[in-house]
């Protein structure tokens, strides 16, 4: 069984990566041949494909009766986003940047994040708040077209640039294809990944939560490293730094506020009492990173990479005291299928 469990889990992580690369540069071409201006595409179709694995997964972990495997796989999708995505860019090829154009991207990531730590320590988080994050995410969306056509951005150098990274296939039934076999291997993906992960978590004794943090977490984010390291290759690495951005806040507005609205939901004590503040802190962190001075260097990409590993290391540390937690209680009679202890 637990054979099967892996090779379930494993079958999921391919069709994941492979179903977000081919959805995102499906969703791409035909946003392209539809006219719509790169600067559109990238604030809503690509960060809304890139995301897509981590909302296919989150929804059917949510459906399946499993939601803190779903909110374990934003908490640390958003956290290997930061840590280990930005860090590998960096290490590859020191991302430049320019502080006055990412501050308004950066505020929003730190406001999302503050929004959900302080929506977590509720008893019950649904529809309402769903629907809330949701419409937050829809008004910034907004509100950053009508400032970047304001700005003036150089289309001309964005076309270029998706152009440059092949995600732009020129036939728009090619393009009409690749979406529709995307969301197919996506939908397949997340059922084996789940379910796999399940199996895994029961056989070796540890949550569902900590799997959904790291196992889960860094299978739907295979899409988002993978753009990472094509990125800091071509010498693109603004897109490395914008992909993180862009999807550390359409996973907590978009991604939690589906699970929200299709389940109730009580964020698991052992997240409350040291996940949620591993995402807050490396929120936090990274903030002076990407505002002072003109690039990220490898120096900073290794520390993130190291505290990264240290984040994965603490989560199967069999000496690691369980957490007590107030909120146990409404959090075990919510979903009482799911093991409360780390390892």
């Amino acid at each position: 069984m637990t054979a099967l469990a892996f090779l379930q889990a494993g079958g999921g992580l391919v069709l994941l990566f492979i179903g977000g690369e081919v959805l995102l540069r499906g969703a791409v071409g035909l946003s392209l041949r539809f006219g719509l201006s790169p600067l559109l595409i990238g604030l809503t179709v690509v960060a809304f494909a890139t995301s897509m694995p981590e909302l296919v997964v989150t929804l059917t972990a949510g459906l399946q009766g499993a939601p803190d495997v779903g909110v374990g796989n934003v908490v640390g999708s958003n956290i290997a986003n930061i840590l280990l995505i930005l860090g590998v860019a960096a290490l590859l090829c020191p991302i430049l940047k320019e502080p006055k154009r990412i501050l308004r991207d950066i505020g929003a990531m730190v406001a999302a994040t503050a929004l959900f730590v302080a929506l977590a320590f509720m008893q019950r988080i649904g529809l309402v708040h769903g629907v809330m994050m949701i419409a937050l995410l829809a008004v910034y969306l907004w509100a950053s077209y009508r400032a970047e056509l304001k700005g003036g951005n150089d289309a001309e150098a964005g076309l270029e640039a998706i152009e440059e990274t092949g995600a732009a296939p020129r036939s728009a039934w090619v393009a009409l294809m690749l979406v529709v076999g995307g969301i197919v291997a996506l939908a397949a993906g997340s059922e084996l990944l789940v379910r796999g992960a399940l199996q895994i978590a029961r056989a070796a004794g540890v949550s569902e939560t900590v799997i959904g943090l790291t196992l889960v977490a860094f299978g739907t984010s295979l899409p988002e490293l993978a753009t990472a390291i094509v990125a800091a290759v071509r010498g693109h690495t603004e897109v490395a730094l914008g992909n993180v951005l862009g999807s550390n806040i359409f996973n907590i507005l978009l991604i939690l506020g589906a699970l929200f609205v299709v389940t109730p939901v009580a964020v698991a004590p052992e997240i409350l009492g040291f996940d949620i503040w591993v995402l807050l802190g490396a929120t936090l962190i990274a903030v002076p990173v990407m505002l002072v001075g003109r690039r990220i260097g490898r120096v900073e990409g290794a520390v993130f990479v190291v505290l990264y590993c240290a984040f994965i290391w603490v989560q199967f540390d069999p000496h690691k005291p369980a957490v007590a937690d107030p909120l146990d209680a409404p959090a075990q009679s919510l979903h009482p299928a799911t093991a409360p202890s780390r390892g």
